[in-house]
């Protein structure tokens, strides 16, 4: 008898294995990222309520902008660093920094040492995402790595259902909450020490180029600015939009004359929508073109939250214009980052995606701000609608002017995935 022989050589299978904990590990840190960031939405209605540290409204909003502003910094500042140093040691390193800080939250004796803890704990925070999405591309065939980014954000919705769910069993032990996440980090750190190779991809540029200093007036290149201002506009506009619709969609629902069961119920549906949106954007992406496929996101956005500035008598209707916004508007933000990750070279990759997810942060603070002034001015619904409208119209326009492919593109071996 013929002996039956294996297809895969032990090379292959190695490889395969170290594509497949690759795509586990950035997943499961994504997911940390979702769950963290939603957790302080989760228990500000408890610290009021109990008047820990004499916290105020005013207090609350303090540490929720600061834990944003630090991590837009820590996803600007890890860029350069990673594109030096590596992949791997920045992300275990950005996951030991959050898990620590998020520890300690608990134990802050003053309102001040809160938003500094939760300050810190951003910028661990807003690292990971940048390098587990650029790890994630680098693991990936080109033809693939608008899926790679896609299934990689859906761990974000995951880790905030998963906030979501175990605050309601917690209630007022809601230190339990950063407890919980703390250890995760732990673990998970010490998991990618022993599991999560290097990007071969980075390993390949920095055997080329050496480990020199990867400045960002190297996105100011002539080759890429036109790139960066666009990427920097779509992110800025993309994650306004998912940050203004996650904090403002039930009130602006309330407004508009809908029970605030239905109003609730609507942020549930809107992120159904979003892991919908996130897988299937990546597919069409992947087949279709990522510019043109993030112009159509864009553009169905646009007639998505200009049809909910109209009152709806129809739930049926309703579920399926906001199911709709939410798949259109979150992956199109995703989108964006697909294409950084498919357009820059290894030697500078993870630069640029710190930058537009930097930038994009920005965003994500000024989009409640301003959605929160509508309201407070009474004029939520409609305009709050109007005013996403013009966003996404916006970022239209700057993934419009986005090049299909860099001038100078450089070719990359990158290994099939598992």
């Amino acid at each position: 008898m013929t002996p039956v022989t294996s297809s895969h050589t032990p090379a292959q299978t190695g490889t395969a294995g170290r594509d497949a904990w690759t795509v586990i590990l950035c997943w499961i840190t994504v997911m940390l990222e979702g769950y963290d960031l939603v957790v302080l939405g989760a228990i500000i209605p408890t610290l009021l309520k109990t008047h820990h540290l004499g916290m105020t409204a005013g207090d609350a909003t303090t540490i929720a902008t600061l834990s944003l502003v630090g991590v837009a910094i820590g996803a600007v500042a890890v860029g350069p660093l990673a594109d030096r140093l590596g992949r791997r040691h920045l992300l275990i390193g950005s996951v030991v920094l959050f898990s620590l800080f998020t520890v300690l939250v608990p134990l802050a004796g003053s309102v001040a040492m809160f938003a500094v803890l939760r300050l810190i704990a951003g910028l661990g925070l807003g690292a990971c995402m940048p390098v587990s999405l650029t790890m994630m591309a680098e693991h990936m065939p080109a033809s693939r790595r608008a899926r790679a980014s896609t299934l990689t954000m859906t761990g974000y919705h995951t880790g905030a259902v998963i906030t979501s769910l175990l605050a309601l069993q917690v209630t007022d032990n809601w230190e339990i909450l950063f407890y919980v996440l703390g250890v995760a980090g732990f673990v998970v750190a010490a998991v990618q020490w022993f599991r999560l190779p290097e990007s071969e991809a980075f390993v390949r540029a920095k055997e080329a180029h050496g480990s020199q200093r990867v400045p960002y007036t190297e996105l100011l290149k002539s080759a890429y600015l036109r790139a960066g201002i666009g990427i920097w506009v779509a992110s800025f506009m993309g994650l306004l939009l998912v940050y203004g619709l996650n904090t403002w969609l039930p009130k602006l629902m309330n407004d508009a004359g809908y029970p605030v069961p239905t109003a609730v119920t609507q942020l549930l549906v809107l992120n159904i929508g979003g892991v919908v949106g996130l897988v299937f954007g990546g597919f069409v992406a992947d087949r279709r073109g990522i510019k043109g496929t993030t112009l159509g996101w864009f553009g169905v956005s646009v007639v998505m939250l200009t049809c909910l500035s109209v009152k709806m008598e129809s739930d049926a209707l309703l579920n399926l214009v906001v199911f709709l916004t939410g798949m259109f508007v979150f992956s199109a933000q995703v989108l964006v980052y697909a294409y950084v990750t498919n357009f820059y070279p290894a030697s500078i990759r993870s630069t640029a995606l710190g930058s537009a997810s930097g930038i994009g942060r920005i965003g994500s603070i000024v989009g409640p701000s301003i959605t929160g002034a509508l309201v407070t001015a009474g004029i939520g619904h409609p305009w709050g609608f109007y005013f996403f409208a013009v966003v996404a119209v916006l970022g239209f326009l700057a993934v419009l002017t986005l090049p299909r492919r860099a001038e100078n593109p450089q070719a990359e071996a990158i290994a099939p995935a598992a």
